[in-house]
Formats: C-alpha cells, structure tokens, sequence
C-alpha cells in the first residue's frame, strides 16, 4: 500500500501544464496497480520515444513566443494581435483533451498516439506556410488538435507499459526533456527568427515528428479497452462551444473595433456553458463533471490553479514582446533573457518535496504564491537601464515560484477524490488548466490595449507593458485566499507534513 501511494503521489507531483496524464488509465491504476502489464526491458526507450514528443511540443511553444514580434511585422498586423496565434493552440488543447482518453480506450493508444504526432506535424507545416494571422490561427488550432491528444496519450502508453517499481525512474526519463525543452526554446527561437526565418521554428518539427511515428511503430505496444465508455457526445460539443466562444470573445474585447462581435461570442459561450451545466447534472458520465467541484481541496486546487495560471499564460506573451518592443533588443538577446524562468522552473523539482515535507501544502502555497506574483509584478518595473544579471535573477526566482505553485497544485488536487473518479477528475483538470493559460493570454492583450488606449498610441510602451504586467500579478495575487482556506493538515499524507 506504502508503494501504491508513493507511486500515485509521483505521477501527481509531475503533472505540468500541457502533460496530464490520460484519465481513464490513472483510474485504473488506483483501482487496481497490479493490473498493469510488467514493465518490457525497454520501458527507458519507451519514456524516451514520449519524451520526444512532449519535447517537440513544449519547445515549439516556447520558440515561437520569442517569434511573436517579427511574425506580427510579416503579417501586417499589429503585434498585441498575435495573441491570437497562441490562444488559438491552447484552445485546441482544452477542447479536445477531454477526449483524447476515450479515443484511445477505443481505437488503441498506439494508433492514437501516431496519429496524433501525424497532426502535429502537418500544422506545423501549415504553420511555416502561413501568409496571414488567420491563416496562422487555423494552423495552430490544428496544431492543437494534435497536441491535445500527443501528450496525454504519450502519458497513458508509459502508464500502460511501466510497472509501479519502475514507475519513478520512468517519469524522470519523461520529465526532464519537458523540462529542458522551455530552457532550450527561447535562444533557439531568437536565434531563428534574428539569423533565419521564422518559419523555420515550425519546420523543425517535421523530421522529430516523422522520427517519432517510426519509433513508435517499431516500439509501442497496441492496447485499447474491450468495452470503452460511452462518449459524451453532447457535452463535448456543448462545452467545445462554451470553450470557444469564450476564450475567443476574450481575446477579440483587445482589438480596436471587435468589441460588438466578442459580446456577441461571450453571450453565446456562456449560453452553451448554461446548457452543459444542465446536461452534465442529467448524465451519469458527462465528459466534465462538475460535480468534483464539492470537493474540498479539488475545489481549491482549481480555484488557486486557475487564478495563477492566468498569470502563467500572460508572462510568455507579455516579456518577449517588451523586450523587443520596449528595449529595442533582438529575438536572440530577448531569448537568452526569458530562458531564466525554465531554469528556476528546473531548480524547484528537487527541492518541492522537501519544501512541501517542512512546511505543509497550505503554508507553502500562501508564501510560494505571493513570491511568485510579487516577481513578476517587478518584470513590470523592468526597464532598458536596469543590469541584464539582475532582470535574469528576479524571472530566475519568478520561475521557480511559479512552477512550484503548480506541482504543488496539481498535487493536492487529487488528495480526495476516490480511485472510482479519478478519470473525471484528470479531465476536468487538465481542462481548466490550459482554458487559463488562454485566458491569461486574453488578459494580457486586453491590458496592453487598454494602456494604449489611454495614450492613443498604436505600438505599447513600457508603461503599457507596466499595467498589463500588474493587471496579471493581481489575478495570481488574489489566489492567497483561496489557499488560505485549505486545512493546515491538508495533503499531509502526501507530503509527509505534521501540522
């Protein structure tokens, strides 16, 4: 039982934003961990293949916000409307990763999983083929298909095929080129987009990809369910409705002249989201069970996530662009900046267990929270007379901060939710975790249009990036009260805290 508990606490403790777990086989494997097949001898290879893709996904995030800028010049359009070009991808991802489980569970991982990489791929050549923003928006959202289900599926074939005694080893296998992947993207990404061409970002892609359906082919085993759960058909479309003409109402309130047509999407997104509440309590199954909500810590876990993870979703959008719009650098100078959050973010995994063992979920997440928006309510202050080392310091410690929230996060969600929903529960996370991220995007943008506004200008200055930087500090701020409602004893069996 000590094992089983151990190895469930490692799998949570992991989970990162873009990387949840598939649903259905957690469940599983709380029910039941001796049901899943012994580890084959290549289980390293194994890890190593998802990796990859986890790798290939992560940096192509990572890369082409660096690139925002110089693609905003190319397209003609102005630079606060790229924003689109990444909502659009993460709105891919909390649409369809509800489904990605069932898919599976139906057709088979490992033809999920290729035909996912697949995807991926081909958007990413629509991406490096785009002449307009719309064009790039469809791309991604492509792009995003693939990704929703690549990742989550990558995590079911590693869950599927590692025993529990291995399982710690193998999650390090996976984790750690997710980790190396946000440090590598941005001085790559500047790199391309100062000494090539931006469309290169996407291009690379394509021979990883094509690397990844051989191995995959060659490595991955074929498992799905001999009696998969019925799909929500209604609730998925009902909610990919709601998702959508939210996020993208949201996102439309930043552009000068869109504000009638993003009322009219919020009306018709909170509409849908009205009538999913409805069917979700009438269905035994719906695809998001609202219901979760009633659980404590799940429910404060949501709360204190979704508030802190607008912030995350603005930091990415925000900082590259001020760097170069506000200081003037280059893509490549801007990126040998912002890999310092990835490099914080890595520095906390080997401390967050220690931390959490001292200190408590509940302590650990009121003082991590309040550092972490207090440094990137500073990145606001930057300015181009400020030393390169100490801008480097303070998004160094803002990372680390803000990745520790999340595995803190992500971690005490499932402290009590019953091996019998944990399903519902992964999925209904991992949603909500990329709707913010988009979100935060759409609050960032909207600041900065805000703050332009108010000058009358058509290019932000550093005063507008200022505001927009403190508009999202706040949000994450707000989650102390949230975390301040959990129990001073909560999580302590995963984390080995005595109050």
């Amino acid at each position: 039982m000590r094992l089983r508990r151990r190895g469930l606490a490692s799998i949570n403790s992991e989970i990162r934003d873009g990387i949840m777990p598939a649903a259905d086989t957690i469940a599983r494997v709380a029910k039941d961990p001796d049901a899943r097949p012994h580890t084959p001898s290549n289980y390293r290879i194994t890890a190593l293949i998802i990796a990859c893709a986890l790798f290939m996904e992560q940096m192509d995030s990572t890369v082409l916000a660096t690139a925002l800028p110089t693609m905003a010049r190319d397209f003609g359009v102005p630079a606060t409307s790229m924003s689109s070009a990444l909502t659009s991808y993460l709105l891919a991802l909390a649409i369809f990763i509800p489904a990605s489980g069932r898919l599976a569970d139906r057709f088979g991982s490992r033809t999920i999983f290729r035909a996912a990489i697949l995807i991926f791929v081909g958007g990413s050549m629509l991406c490096g083929q785009a002449t307009s923003l719309p064009f790039m928006m469809g791309a991604r959202f492509l792009q995003g298909l693939g990704g929703a289900m690549m990742i989550p599926i990558g995590r079911l074939v590693l869950l599927r095929s590692v025993a529990k005694e291995d399982m710690v080893q193998a999650m390090s296998w996976l984790i750690m080129p997710a980790l190396i992947g946000p440090i590598l993207g941005p001085p790559v990404g500047g790199a391309i987009v100062t000494y090539l061409d931006w469309r290169w970002i996407f291009y690379l892609n394509v021979p990883i990809g094509l690397l990844g359906v051989v191995l995959v082919t060659r490595f991955i085993g074929e498992v799905r369910e001999d009696k998969p759960a019925r799909f929500d058909v209604p609730g998925f479309i009902l909610s990919g409705v709601s998702l959508g003409c939210l996020l993208f109402g949201f996102e439309m309130t930043s552009r000068t002249g869109e504000l009638s047509r993003a009322v009219m999407l919020i009306a018709v997104g909170l509409v849908a989201g009205v009538a999913y509440i409805r069917h979700a309590k009438r269905r035994s199954d719906p695809i998001l069970d609202l219901s979760l909500m009633r659980i404590p810590t799940f429910r404060l876990s949501v709360i204190g996530g979704s508030l802190t993870r607008i912030t995350q979703g603005a930091q990415p959008f925000l900082l590259p662009m001020m760097l170069q719009l506000g200081f003037g650098m280059t893509a490549a100078a801007s990126g040998a900046i912002t890999i310092a959050g990835a490099i914080g973010s890595l520095a906390m995994k080997s401390l967050a267990p220690r931390v959490l063992r001292r200190f408590g979920f509940r302590n650990s997440l009121i003082v991590g929270g309040l550092c972490a928006s207090s440094g990137y309510a500073v990145a606001g202050l930057f300015r181009p007379d400020w030393p390169v080392p100490a801008i480097f310091g303070v998004l160094m410690l803002s990372g680390f901060f803000m990745s520790f929230q999340f595995s803190a996060y992500n971690t005490i969600a499932y402290d009590e939710i019953p091996s019998s929903r944990m399903s519902s529960a992964t999925s209904f996370y991992a949603t909500f975790q990329q709707l913010m991220l988009s979100l935060g995007i759409c609050v960032g943008a909207a600041s900065l249009h805000v703050g332009m506004l108010g000058t009358g200008a058509t290019r932000p200055a550093l005063t507008d990036f200022t505001l927009a930087f403190l508009v999202v500090t706040a949000v994450s701020a707000s989650a102390t009260i949230w975390n301040r409602r959990f129990a001073k004893d909560a999580g302590a069996e995963l984390s080995g805290h005595k109050a």
